[in-house]
């Protein structure tokens, strides 16, 4: 699911704002931590927990023209 970094909490966590219209509490897990880093504002995927909906992980960051293909295909508004 995409979903727009909200803010930095540190300790490799972050706010997400899920497409899905919920807030949900992101983590980074350590083999993308030093890979990935992540800004305020950085489109990513988040994959929900099933055990708590309301934490996710984060499997990627798309860059600058990936974000700008979504927004032609209308992916994101």
């Amino acid at each position: 699911m995409l979903a727009t970094v909200g803010s930095l909490l540190g300790s490799k966590r972050v706010n997400l704002q899920c497409m899905d219209g919920v807030v949900r509490m992101g983590r980074i897990p350590g083999s993308k931590n030093k890979k990935m880093w992540i800004r305020e504002g950085d489109i990513v995927i988040a994959t929900p927990w099933e055990i708590q909906d309301s934490k996710a992980d984060v499997i990627w960051k798309y860059t600058r023209p990936q974000i700008e293909w979504l927004e032609r295909k209308g992916y994101l508004k």
